[in-house]
């Protein structure tokens, strides 16, 4: 099955969530326009890759947290193999910290899904114009930080994290384990732990139970008002 065989005339978009609802709401939203057409979603980082790969959509919309890996991952090997593809992230965690990493990796826009669904519609055809979208606030915060040099210092301690330790960081957060964290990203238990201990000692934390209990406040507070916004019942 290939997208480019149903309608030329369309832009094809790819959704990649985890939680059938919100999949479920973004399509209903996207069959009420005229150029959008949704050619295949999916809830992990692998099995949307393999899609991509044969569908070759021209926009793929993704979420940060997934089934067994994380979107900015997704994004990274995404724009590194398909560079025409364009790539908008759609996620409840807060733009002030991941937004500028995920244009980094690839992606030409994000969005909060505390913003109505029309502004994602409009996001997808902002990406496929190759134009960024970014909420009106983040691009000014990137651009003053271009305009300092791009060299001032993090406003807050977790600015200071990697993408990676700031990966670990969020899942310790919404409770996974070291082993669960280990086989998401792929990574060895060690290089886990070494993260943590990272992003405890750039938190500055004595202990790992300080950091877990401030991942779990940091990870659960981004999300309050999400599915509301999409005005969806909560689905686990």
């Amino acid at each position: 099955m290939s997208s480019k065989a149903t309608n030329t005339d369309h832009i094809h978009v790819f959704l990649v969530d985890d939680h059938p609802a919100i999949l479920a709401a973004i399509r209903d939203e996207i069959d009420e326009t005229l150029d959008l057409e949704v050619c295949g979603t999916a809830g992990s980082p692998t099995e949307a890759f393999s899609m991509i790969e044969e569908l070759q959509p021209d926009v793929v919309v993704v979420d940060i947290s997934l089934k067994d890996g994380h979107g900015l991952d997704l994004v990274e090997n995404t724009r590194s193999q398909y560079p025409d593809i364009q790539i908008i992230v759609y996620s409840m965690y807060d733009e002030m910290v991941y937004a500028e990493r995920a244009i980094r990796l690839g992606a030409s826009g994000y969005l909060m899904k505390k913003e109505p669904l029309d502004e994602l519609v409009q996001g997808i055809r902002a990406v496929h114009d190759e134009e960024v979208c970014l909420s009106d606030d983040m691009a000014a915060s990137i651009l003053s930080k271009v305009a300092r040099g791009g060299d001032s210092a993090p406003g807050f301690p977790i600015d200071e994290l990697t993408d990676r330790e700031l990966a670990v960081f969020q899942m310790l957060g919404e409770g996974y384990s070291i082993e669960q964290i280990q086989e998401r990203l792929n990574i060895a238990r060690k290089t886990v732990e070494a993260y943590r201990r990272r992003a405890k000692e750039k938190f500055g934390f004595d202990s790992v139970s300080e950091l877990l209990q401030y991942a779990v406040q940091w990870a659960t507070a981004p999300g309050e008002g999400a599915e509301e916004s999409l005005n969806l019942a909560d689905d686990g």
